[in-house]
C-alpha cells in the first residue's frame, strides 16, 4: 500500500511499525459550534483510511481527539452565558450526531484537553528542563529556534517566517516565532487549572502531542488532518513531541485536500458557509458521505448544489441495485440460472480492481468507480431475474467494497416499509388483480409522490426507494 507522506512530499510504501497494526491519530474538532462541510472531510476520509487498513488485515488503534479548551470555546460560554465545560459537552453531542450521520466509526479513544491537564504540565515542564521552553510572566512559550529542524514538515523557511512574524499585544515571549505551551489566566471567570507557572491552560499544539504519547507512544505511524493544520500545528506538534521525545513523532503524515464552496473559499464573511447539520435537511449523511469520497483526497472539491445532486444520482444508483439484489435473494428462482457461477466469479475483478487503486493512496474516487462497473454487470446479469444465490452472492460482493468507503449503513438505513405503504402496496395487487388498472394507477402515482417506486418483475412487485 502507497500513502503521500507530506514529510516528504511523495507517496511511499506503508511499512508500519509493528507488524499487523497502524497506530493513527487525527486532529479532531474544537467543540464551540456544529461542524462544517469542510470539517466533515477530513473525519471521513480517515474514517475510510481506517476502513480500508482494517479490511486488509491490519489491526488499527484511532485515537481522535476533542479540543475543549479553547479561547473561542470561552467566547461561546459568554455569549450562551454557560459554562465553558457545558459548551464543550454540548457541541461533543451535536459532533455525535452528525458523525453517526456521515457513517463515520467512533474512534478507539476520544481525549479531550481538560482530561489531560496533569500530562500536558509534565510535557511542558520536560521541555522546559530540556531547554526548550521557558516561563514569561504565567505564560510558557517554545523556542522555535532551538529546534533546528522547524519547518520540515511544511517547508517553510525560518527567516522567511522572522520577516512576517509578531509579538501580539499582551505576549511577553523573547522572540516572534515562539508560541503557547501555556496560557496564564486573564480574568477569574476563565477556566483554568493550577500549575508550576500559576493558574492557566494549555496553549493549542501542547495537546495534540500530549495526548498522542499517552494513547499511542512516542512515535505513531499515521497523523492526519486538514490541509490546513500542516503549518503552523503540525509543525509546532512535531518540535514539541521531537523535542521532549527525542525520536520521530510520526512516519507518515497525510493531509486532506480543501472544500471550495462554488468555486470560492469557504468563508462566514462571504455568505458560502455551511454546516453538516445545515447540509442534512436536504441531503441524507450517507449522500454527503459519497460527496466527499468522490474526489482524491488530496484534491480540492467543490462544493455546490450540482455536486451534491450528481453525488445523489450515484448513490442512488448503487442503491437501488441492492434493493434489486435483496428483492431477488426473496422472490428469486430457487434453481440457479445457466452461467450463474461464472458471473459470480467474474465479479471478482472489480474487487481486485478497487483494492488496486485504494492500495494508491485511498483513491476512493476511482474506488467508487470500481463499484459502478460492479453494480452494472450485476444490473445486466439481474435484467431478467436472478437465482436467490446469485443474488446473494452478488449483495454481498457489493456490500464487502460499500463498507469499506462506508457509504450505506448512515443515515440513509431504513426500517422497513410502514403499514400505511405496505397497506398501498397490497391494496395495488388487489386492483391489477381485478383488472381495476384506474386505481392501480392511482396506488402507483400516490405511492411515487411519497419516494416509492414500483416495478413489476416476473418475481413480483419490487418496491424502490427514491
Amino acid at each position: 500500500m502507497q500513502v503521500y507522506n507530506t514529510l516528504t512530499n511523495r507517496k511511499e510504501e506503508f511499512v508500519p511499525i509493528e507488524p499487523g497494526k497502524v497506530r493513527m491519530y487525527v486532529c479532531g474538532p474544537t467543540v464551540y459550534n456544529f461542524f462544517h462541510i469542510g470539517n466533515a472531510r477530513p473525519f471521513v476520509v480517515f474514517d475510510t483510511l481506517r476502513r480500508y487498513f482494517k479490511y486488509r488485515g491490519y489491526e488499527v488503534k484511532f485515537v481522535q481527539n476533542f479540543t475543549d479548551v479553547d479561547d473561542k470555546i470561552i467566547n461561546r460560554a459568554k455569549e450562551e452565558g454557560i459554562t465553558a465545560p457545558e459548551v464543550s459537552e454540548k457541541y461533543i453531542k451535536e459532533y455525535f450526531n452528525d458523525a453517526e450521520a456521515l457513517n463515520v466509526i467512533k474512534a478507539d479513544v476520544h481525549p479531550k484537553v481538560s482530561e489531560h491537564i496533569p500530562e500536558i504540565i509534565e510535557f511542558v515542564q520536560t521541555l522546559i528542563d530540556k531547554g526548550y521552553a521557558y516561563e514569561a510572566d504565567g505564560d510558557v512559550y517554545y523556542s522555535t529556534r532551538k529546534f533546528k529542524e522547524y519547518g520540515k514538515l511544511s517547508g517553510q523557511n525560518i527567516d522567511d517566517l522572522e520577516s512576517g512574524a509578531r509579538i501580539a499585544i499582551g505576549e511577553v515571549k523573547e522572540d516572534p516565532l515562539d508560541f503557547a505551551l501555556w496560557k496564564a489566566r486573564k480574568e477569574e471567570s476563565e477556566i483554568a487549572w493550577e500549575s508550576p507557572w500559576g493558574m492557566g491552560r494549555p496553549g493549542w499544539h501542547i495537546e495534540c502531542s500530549t495526548m498522542a504519547k499517552k494513547h499511542l507512544g512516542e512515535t505513531i505511524d499515521i497523523h492526519g488532518g486538514g490541509q490546513d493544520l500542516t503549518f503552523p500545528h503540525h509543525e509546532n506538534e512535531i518540535a514539541q513531541s521531537e523535542a521532549c521525545n527525542g525520536v520521530p513523532f510520526a512516519h507518515y503524515w497525510m493531509h486532506n485536500g480543501y472544500i471550495n464552496v462554488d468555486g470560492k473559499k469557504m468563508s462566514k464573511s462571504l455568505g458560502n458557509f455551511f454546516t453538516v447539520r445545515d447540509i442534512r435537511e436536504q441531503y441524507s449523511g450517507d449522500v454527503i458521505r459519497f460527496f466527499l469520497l468522490s474526489g482524491h483526497y488530496r484534491s480540492p472539491i467543490n462544493f455546490s448544489d450540482t455536486l451534491m445532486e450528481q453525488s445523489k444520482q450515484g448513490y442512488e444508483r448503487i442503491a437501488t441495485a441492492i434493493e434489486t439484489l435483496e428483492f431477488l435473494m426473496k422472490n428469486g428462482s430457487d434453481e440457479a440460472m445457466e452461467n450463474e457461477a461464472e458471473m459470480l466469479a467474474a465479479l471478482d475483478k472489480h474487487r481486485d480492481r478497487f483494492i488496486e487503486v485504494m492500495d494508491d493512496d485511498l483513491n476512493t474516487a476511482d474506488g467508487i468507480a470500481a463499484v459502478f462497473e460492479l453494480v452494472s454487470d450485476i444490473n445486466l446479469a439481474v435484467k431478467d431475474g436472478a437465482s436467490k444465490s446469485y443474488a446473494k452472492g452478488a449483495l454481498a460482493k457489493v456490500k464487502e467494497l460499500t463498507d469499506v468507503l462506508g457509504i450505506f449503513g448512515g443515515e440513509d438505513e431504513e426500517e422497513g416499509l410502514g403499514d400505511d405503504i405496505q397497506a398501498l402496496i397490497d391494496e395495488r395487487q388487489a386492483a391489477r388483480k381485478e383488472k381495476n388498472w384506474a386505481r392501480a394507477d392511482e396506488i402507483r402515482d400516490q405511492l411515487a409522490a411519497m419516494g416509492i417506486t414500483l416495478k413489476d418483475t416476473p418475481q413480483g412487485v419490487q418496491v424502490i426507494r427514491n
